[in-house]
């Protein structure tokens, strides 16, 4: 409560007026006087002092006054009393409210119209000031909530429009992170090209194994060493001294011609040498030579020829072209499975084969073709044989690993295969999209990106969570407060005489931020005041008047009517007390 005006210096109207202090203000204290004496001068001051703003006193620093304006006020909350100096009050008085010109102006409407921000203030007047300072803090977070919607779209921008592919850029920023992401875009590509390409896969056939043939050094040791046992001393001392005596080809030749004495003496019954014609019963060699060339002996020639062309059929020079072709082959079907599966790479020195398969073929056929000459002569496989040998067939190694890859291939060909069947093109590539996505969204550049963007996105989760719990405490208070309100201005304008009455008092949330609306019944019509523009020609009614809220009209007729001298006296009238203070100047 005031209960007195010490001082009112440098301010408007007042020079420097102290006589107030004298006069006790009570609880219905009635200014009045003429226009221009200060009574709006001195709702300035009141209102400056409930809330500490100096701006409603400054503005009207007194013209050519030497000092800054000095206001003392006795007021409860003290001592000491409220004093303004130095553009500061020392204390405030919260609870005082003005109602004047421009309390309707903020908070009522200007002029004949009721303006968005006039239902904004009094929405916040009907709330009080703590209800006020949680409709601010609303609004302070629904803008920290636009905020973060820019951030969020800058930051969305900034993320490369083609790394995200088919997906918004939440679903992109949430894709999970895969360690096996390149095998697994590898897998799709090669699932989704075979799915494009469903006959061919169909038709191609797999992989043949590749074939390398050794050398049966065991069989071949064993006919080089076999002799013909039956034959007693004497006798292969004797023919193999005898051949030795021919010179090279000397058994063969011999063996020939024994044949052919055998053939000849069955036709013509006579024992002739089929080279002279003479008798051969009076030859000591001919028992020894029929002896030695009997039937194991022809059975040991058949089987060194049998060898021999053995070798030949398995390791002849055209069998080592046979392996080219088939690599070749593997090589080039390889080319075409890998676009749809693993296979594993087909790599082999073939020119290498070749010589040392050629070379361990000449040793083999040389030591055989020996023994074919000399078959009773037993014999041994060379060193060199062996060592020609064993480096052909260490090629076997690597002609079996490479057939164990190309049976794994096989099985995943046949997997290929049956997926094919069944696939389906368009999951295939959609598939393949997300695993791209995934490992672009986990790129260290963009992920550091969706990184920003989704700290920027739980922030604005965070502020959304306060504006609701917000929201929820006000609205709570809004659906307190607001019917009371409706209620204590209609109990009160019957009694000013007023013909209307408020209704539907109620608020809403908009964009530009809570506002109040409300109609007023006119003749039991409701007049919604919504600050929307009338349409011309619609009827329309004037919310307030000039006079109805007491506002001076200026006119010549109501400048006739207030007397306004420079030496009329301000009178403030109480139920008890008046008091007259001079003024020298003006504004």
């Amino acid at each position: 409560m005031i209960v007195c005006i010490r001082l009112l210096r440098n301010i408007g109207q007042f020079d420097s007026v102290s006589a107030g202090a004298t006069i006790p203000l009570a609880r219905l204290t009635l200014v009045y006087s003429e226009n221009g004496r200060g009574k709006t001068t001195l709702a300035a001051v009141l209102r400056s002092l409930a809330t500490g703003d100096p701006v409603p006193i400054a503005e009207r620093r007194r013209l050519a006054a030497q000092h800054p304006p000095h206001v003392v006020v006795e007021c409860s909350g003290g001592p000491p009393a409220a004093i303004f100096e130095n553009n500061a009050w020392n204390r405030t008085l919260p609870r005082l409210v003005v109602f004047d010109d421009v309390f309707i102006d903020e908070n009522v409407h200007s002029g004949l119209t009721v303006q968005a921000h006039h239902r904004q203030n009094l929405h916040e007047l009907i709330l009080g000031a703590q209800a006020v300072a949680l409709s601010r803090g609303l609004q302070e977070l629904v803008a920290g909530i636009e905020t973060h919607n820019r951030e969020l779209r800058v930051k969305e921008r900034a993320i490369p429009w083609d790394a995200k592919g088919p997906y918004s850029v939440d679903q992109f920023c949430a894709l999970p992170g895969r360690a096996d992401i390149d095998d697994a875009i590898q897998e799709a590509a090669r699932a989704l090209a075979a799915a494009r390409e469903q006959d061919p896969v169909r038709t191609t056939p797999s992989f043949q194994l590749l074939n390398l043939p050794v050398f049966d050094l065991a069989s071949i040791e064993r006919l080089l060493r076999q002799d013909l046992p039956a034959l007693d001393s004497a006798t292969l001392g004797r023919v193999q001294a005898h051949l030795a005596s021919i010179g090279q080809g000397g058994e063969a030749w011999v063996a020939d011609g024994i044949r052919r004495s055998a053939q000849e003496q069955g036709a013509v019954g006579s024992d002739a040498c089929p080279f002279c014609g003479q008798a051969l019963g009076g030859s000591a060699l001919i028992p020894h030579y029929r002896t030695y060339f009997s039937d194991a002996y022809a059975s040991l020639k058949r089987d060194v020829s049998a060898a021999l062309a053995a070798v030949n059929q398995i390791h002849g020079r055209e069998v080592p072209a046979g392996l080219e072709r088939a690599l070749r082959v593997t090589v080039e079907r390889r080319q075409f499975w890998s676009r749809f599966c693993e296979v594993a790479e087909v790599t082999l020195d073939t020119a290498a084969i070749v010589r040392d398969w050629e070379a361990a073929r000449e040793a083999v056929v040389a030591q055989l073709s020996a023994k074919q000459a000399a078959p009773l002569e037993a014999m041994q496989l060379s060193a060199e044989s062996r060592t020609l040998v064993a480096r052909f067939e260490a090629h076997g190694d690597t002609i079996t690993a490479i057939n164990q890859r190309l049976r794994e291939a096989n099985q995943a060909i046949e997997v290929t295969k049956e997926r094919v069947a069944n696939a389906n093109p368009t999951a295939l590539a959609d598939d393949l999209a997300r695993l791209k996505a995934i490992k672009a969204r986990h790129e260290p550049a963009t992920a550091g990106l969706c990184n920003e963007y989704l700290q920027e996105r739980a922030a604005k989760e965070a502020t959304e969570q306060q504006r609701n719990q917000t929201k929820a405490a006000l609205e709570q208070h809004r659906t307190t407060v607001f019917p009371g309100y409706q209620t204590a201005i209609n109990l009160y304008l019957p009694r000013f005489n007023a013909g209307f009455r408020l209704d539907s008092v109620t608020y809403a949330n908009t964009r530009g931020g809570p506002t109040c609306t409300y109609n007023v019944l006119i003749n039991n019509t409701p007049v919604p005041i919504d600050g929307s523009d009338p349409v011309p020609g619609e009827p329309r009614s004037a919310t307030l008047s000039a006079r109805a809220i007491g506002i001076p009209l200026r006119s010549r007729s109501s400048s006739r009517r207030w007397t306004r001298t420079r030496t009329s006296p301000i009178r403030l009238s109480s139920s008890t007390t008046r008091f007259r203070a001079s003024t020298n100047t003006g504004l």
